[in-house]
Formats: C-alpha cells, sequence, structure tokens
C-alpha cells in the first residue's frame, strides 16, 4: 500500500520527504500514549479532589470521555480524507469555502499553541512527581517551583534528544509505552483493590467537594472537568503521523478512535481504583502530589516509591510522543511557509530523515511557557488551560468547516449519514469547555493564583492577527501544492 499512500500524498501536491514506518499500531501508540491515562489523571488528580471530588472525577470522566469520542470521530473523518503531518491547519484550508488562508493560518497557529503547551505541562508534571519521589527517598529535599522548572528543562532536553534521532526509534519507544501504559495500569489498580485493608463505600463517588475558593458549588465543580480535558488532548498525534503511516488513510483514523476508546475505559478504571483509596480526604487534597499521598496512605511508602516510578515513566514517554507530534506540525506548518524562519524549520535531517530543527523549535516553545513556573502557584493549570483551549479550537475548526461545505469528499474512513450530527455535537462542546477554561481557577485572585492561559493563548492571536494582516495575508493562501502529482513524485527524497 505504500504506493497508494504516495500517491495520495502527491494528488495533495506534496513530495514524500519522511519514512513510512508508522504502521496501524505505532499510529495508534502515539495517540494513545499522549492522552496517557496514567500521566494525565496523576497529575490532574489532586486539581480534581478540590474542584468537585469523586463526584465530577467519576462522572465527569464519563460524561465528557463521550464528548471526546464525537470531536474523535469527526477528526477521524478528516484526517482519513486529508492524511497529512498538516493534519487541522491543511484540511481547514481545504475545507473552506472562503477565506481559506485565514482559517488555515489561525488553525495551524492554534494548534500550535496548543501543543507546545501539551508538552509543556507534561514535562512539568514529570518534574514535578520526580521531585515528589527525591522527597520520598530523602525527606530533607525541598521541593520548589524553581526545581520544578530547572528539572523540565532538562526533560524538554533529553526529549530533544530522542526525537533527533530516526523515527524508527521513536516508533519503538512509543509501541513501548503501550505496554508500560497498559502493564502499569494493571499493577497500580491491582496493587490499590488488594492491598489496602478497608476502602472507601460505594456511594463514596458521590462526594463532592469545592476548595477551589469560589462559592458557587457549580462552578467549583465545572472546572473539574478540566481533569478529564486536559487527560484527552493530543489525539491529533495520529493525524500529524500521517505522512509517516502506512495505510494512513485507514490507520490514522483507526489510531485516534482506538486511543480514545481504549483510554477511556482503563482510565475509567484506574480513576475509581484511586478514588476508593482515598484515606484522609483533607490530608491527601492539600498535600504538593495529592495522587502520591494516597498511594503513601493505602500502600505505604516502599510500594508507594514503585508504583510513582510507574508513573514517572508513562509521563516521560507521554512527554516525548507529544514532542514528536508538536514537531510535524511545525515541520508541515513550515513547509508551507506559515512560521518565521520556515526554511530552517521544515528542513529535515539527511541522515535521520526528521525534522531536527522543528524538534528543538519544540522544546524551546515548551520552556518559553513553563518559565512562569517559577514564581506561579497556578502555573499548571494554566498551562493545562493553554494546551486545552489551543487544540480543542484547533479541533474544532476544521470540524465546523466541514459542517459547512455540502459537497465534502469523504476518505475510506467515514461516518455516512452521521457525518454532521456528530460535529455539531463536537463543535458544541468545545466551545462550551473552552469558555470554562480561560476563567480563573482559584480564589482570591492574585498574582500567584491568576491563570494565565487566557493572556498566552492572546499573544499569540495578537502575533499571528498582526502578521497575518501585515504580511502574511498577500503570500499565504493555505496549504501549498508543490505541483501535478507527477511533478512532486519526482521531488520524492526518499
Amino acid at each position: 500500500m505504500a504506493l497508494d499512500d504516495d500517491a495520495t500524498l502527491h494528488a495533495m501536491g506534496y513530495p514524500r520527504k519522511l519514512t513510512r514506518r508508522f504502521r496501524a499500531f505505532d499510529n495508534f501508540a502515539i495517540s494513545f500514549t499522549i492522552i496517557n491515562i496514567i500521566s494525565g489523571i496523576f497529575s490532574s488528580f489532586g486539581f480534581g479532589m478540590n474542584a468537585g471530588g469523586p463526584l465530577v472525577l467519576t462522572f465527569g470522566w464519563i460524561g465528557v470521555s463521550v464528548m471526546v469520542l464525537f470531536i474523535g470521530a469527526s477528526m477521524a473523518e478528516i484526517a482519513s480524507a486529508y492524511p497529512t503531518s498538516g493534519a487541522l491547519y491543511f484540511s481547514a484550508g481545504k475545507l473552506a469555502k472562503h477565506h481559506k488562508g485565514a482559517w488555515s493560518w489561525y488553525t495551524g497557529w492554534l494548534n500550535f499553541v496548543g501543543q507546545v503547551g501539551g508538552t509543556a505541562a507534561t514535562g512539568y508534571a514529570a518534574a514535578t512527581f520526580i521531585q515528589a519521589f527525591i522527597a520520598m527517598q530523602w525527606p530533607s529535599y525541598d521541593i520548589t517551583g524553581q526545581h520544578t522548572v530547572l528539572i523540565t528543562a532538562l526533560i524538554l532536553l533529553l526529549q530533544g534528544l530522542a526525537n533527533t534521532y530516526t523515527v524508527h526509534l521513536v516508533a519503538v519507544l512509543n509501541r513501548i509505552s503501550v505496554w508500560w501504559l497498559l502493564i502499569g495500569m494493571v499493577v497500580i489498580v491491582v496493587a490499590l483493590t488488594v492491598l489496602p485493608e478497608q476502602h472507601q463505600s460505594a456511594s463514596f463517588v458521590t462526594h463532592f467537594s469545592n476548595n477551589t475558593g469560589f462559592t458557587s458549588a457549580v462552578y467549583g465543580g465545572m472546572l473539574g472537568l478540566l481533569v478529564t480535558s486536559w487527560t484527552f488532548t493530543g489525539f491529533d498525534g495520529s493525524f500529524h503521523m500521517s505522512e509517516e503511516t502506512v495505510q494512513a488513510t485507514v490507520n490514522a483514523p483507526r489510531g485516534i478512535m482506538r486511543a480514545i476508546g481504549y483510554s477511556a475505559i482503563t482510565g475509567l478504571i484506574l480513576m475509581l481504583a484511586l478514588v476508593y483509596s482515598i484515606r484522609d480526604y483533607a490530608k491527601e487534597a492539600a498535600a504538593d502530589a495529592p495522587p502520591v499521598q494516597i498511594l503513601v496512605d493505602a500502600l505505604g511508602m516502599s510500594t508507594a516509591k514503585l508504583l510513582l516510578l510507574i508513573v514517572i515513566g508513562a509521563m516521560l514517554f507521554c512527554g516525548l510522543a507529544n514532542m514528536t507530534s508538536n514537531t510535524r506540525q511545525i515541520f508541515a506548518f513550515s513547509r508551507d511557509g506559515a512560521m518565521p524562519g520556515s526554511r530552517w524549520w521544515h528542513s529535515v535531517s539527511p541522515r535521520t530523515r526528521t525534522p531536527v530543527k522543528a524538534v528543538w523549535l519544540a522544546a524551546a516553545c515548551s520552556l518559553i511557557l513553563v518559565v512562569p513556573g517559577w514564581w506561579s502557584e497556578t502555573a499548571f493549570t494554566a498551562i493545562v488551560s493553554v494546551n486545552v483551549v489551543g487544540l480543542f479550537l484547533a479541533y474544532a475548526v476544521p470540524i465546523y468547516l466541514r459542517l459547512r461545505l455540502s459537497d465534502f469528499q469523504p476518505g475510506p474512513w467515514h461516518l455516512g449519514r452521521w457525518g454532521k450530527p456528530i460535529g455539531v455535537v463536537a463543535v458544541t462542546w468545545i466551545v462550551v469547555s473552552n469558555v470554562l477554561f480561560m476563567l480563573p481557577h482559584a480564589s482570591p485572585i492574585s498574582v500567584s493564583t491568576f491563570n494565565y492561559a487566557p493572556i498566552a493563548l492572546a499573544v499569540v492571536l495578537v502575533i499571528a492577527t498582526v502578521w497575518w494582516f501585515a504580511t502574511a495575508r498577500r503570500r499565504f493562501q493555505g496549504p501549498v501544492s508543490y505541483g501535478r502529482p507527477d511533478e512532486v513524485a519526482a521531488m520524492d527524497l526518499i
């Protein structure tokens, strides 16, 4: 099917520059690893304990998972029709009836900031849990925001180095990560189910807690939905890896759907295991890393340390996959001349066949987003909001444009007559949830608790808008075609 994949890419106007080494499992693995239930649940569980408690953690997980399946199905249909690294911004440009360049431009920049937010948030979470492990090993260790930023910088450096080398290495690591996640989840769930002497009663899942500082219980509980929304970001990774996937018109959409479906089921099991293992709610909710405190209280220090290593490993795998997806979006966006220094960022190393310069741009931008953690207490939730809002808005644009297009030409994987109703639900949920995540997350509002996500997003959009009206609108008309299929076929570099 390699020839068919190349023919599809050539028909969209692009030569093949990247190696097709991702098979169906590899494509699924990239999104499953980025969603990463262990990383997502453990890194934000404490926030959920204070914003809604077990009620929102459990039933919010179920409700948001269903909404994400609608979003994933709509995206999968588009991925089947346009299997390119450009993914969201490419399909936005193709699906728009008018102003194709503008739709593509803003989608690409939203996708870029969301992807950077995902890489940054995962690295930041890993740094937090690494410090929790160090503090368990050496109690005199002082956990600080400054240490978190420095450890995150080291993590980004190592992930950048890993992504600098071959696609084959990244694919192997992603295969390993799937089994690490699944086996790790089973180990954690079994330990929390079998080893503790007691568990909470069955009705504990209805327990509600609002420690956000806001008097409105509804608002506090709605904020808790961020836990599930943050976990389910990044499944566009399968879309971005299309040009490196065999039989991409089928395997990319299947990768998206399988990643979401399997994550929804396994994530609910893990969530329930943690919820029913809570002992001292107030103490654990107030801890630096609440899920770590739950493990210690339920299982003892030695077992908690062992399980924490599984969690840290999952977060590192997640960050690696995030950066891979982030890099491919930068590569494709630059290929069409839509980023400063585009000539640099879309170049491919002749030795490794990977966009090395784009890797280091992704790492540097992620580090910039992490820097406020040096002084901000709510840096993590702000970075998460940048990730969730940026990505889901980028998801919404091509889905919305597909709804407006009466003559949409689907690929081999499609939703048939259900395409438009599913798309309407997907776009509606994205709009509602994104408004919520731009609002304050803690009260009273101060310099240390301020949610700077709207500012970060606004800065990117202002720059993109000024640049668009200054020069880009005259030279960027959306995805570029490098010629007729026979012409671009002669440009293939592999």
